[in-house]
């Protein structure tokens, strides 16, 4: 099938989704030399917006003006960062996943000015963070830490942090790497400190379902290990029904021997209540995997913490 001549980009406009969407540019010319993009940047109602994502209904805030441009035809291509795309409902109808681009790293940094870890923050020092998945963690495992509501992008945040507005920032440290400010990062926690949210580190891109050659232009540029991952990571949160201020976190691991490990936790927001199940796929495929540990968590009562939790 004939490669398209130019494919269209849609992105958020913010510096990390333009980021994002250079490294997607950068393999895709790697690999068909011949092709031409174009960024199509659009503002989404999620970056405009202030106040708490729950207040827009969720996450798809960052999604849908992407999505529609797509539906639109006024472009090929969209970029994701598949923590932002809502699991508990199914993508808009007639758009696919075309590939899910090699993982990056997909821990969360402390940002301390000071150079503190997390372990040697002092009592009452503040965090900024609106992440109910890292607010309910450090009201579990740091709870003498106090989390002051902080929303924006990567930059907007550092600049809030050197003005003052909190004593130190957790951020992702994929996101920090992709604006090249891993300067910042005084410590990458361990994921057993922090466990992540599901899809982190990972790009999508996603195609209108019937443009085939597009599909087929991008496939390439596919992680087989991430698509397993994300697969089993997604179904997880689908099977769980979590909305936006779930705390819920998760991530799949594929061993190089082709094993495949989903550990998840689900935690009450004020971190009293924390239910974790890890298990491994064998021979089972990476969906009934994400299903299976989904189901190890509802028999521990994931179910009531989730629907106990205003959204």
């Amino acid at each position: 099938m004939a490669v398209p001549e130019l494919i269209r980009i849609a992105t958020r406009s913010s510096p990390m989704a333009l980021a994002q969407v250079e490294r997607v540019r950068r393999e895709l010319a790697a690999s068909h030399p011949g092709v031409r993009t174009e960024v199509v940047p659009v503002t989404t109602s999620g970056d405009r917006w202030p106040g708490a994502l729950s207040e827009l209904g969720g996450k798809g805030a960052f999604t849908k003006e992407v999505d529609a441009l797509l539906l639109a035809g006024e472009a090929d291509l969209a970029v994701h960062c598949v923590k932002d795309v809502p699991a508990d409902r199914p993508l808009p109808a007639g758009t696919t996943w075309a590939a899910f681009l090699k993982r990056d790293d997909l821990r969360d940094a402390l940002v301390h000015p000071g150079g503190l870890t997390l372990d040697e923050l002092p009592p009452g020092t503040r965090i900024g963070t609106s992440s109910v998945r890292r607010v309910a963690q450090l009201a579990s495992s740091h709870p003498h830490l106090r989390c002051v509501p902080m929303r924006g992008n990567a930059n907007r945040r550092l600049e809030k942090l050197d003005a003052g507005e909190a004593d130190a920032l957790l951020l992702a440290v994929s996101g920090l790497e992709r604006i090249g400010r891993s300067d910042r990062i005084t410590e990458a926690l361990p994921l057993e400190t922090m466990c992540p949210p599901i899809g982190a580190g990972v790009l999508a891109l996603q195609c209108r379902e019937d443009d085939e050659q597009t599909i087929e232009a991008v496939a390439g540029l596919g992680d087989p290990d991430t698509w397993r991952e994300v697969t089993a990571e997604r179904m997880l949160l689908h099977v769980l029904q979590g909305h936006c201020n779930s705390p819920i976190a998760g991530y799949a691991r594929a061993e190089r021997d082709g094993r495949l490990s989903l550990r998840a936790r689900v935690f009450s927001p004020d971190g009293k209540t924390v239910l974790d199940a890890h298990e491994w796929a064998g021979p089972l495929d990476p969906a009934t995997l994400g299903t299976s540990v989904a189901v190890a968590l509802l028999r521990q009562g994931a179910r009531q913490v989730i629907d106990a939790i205003p959204h």
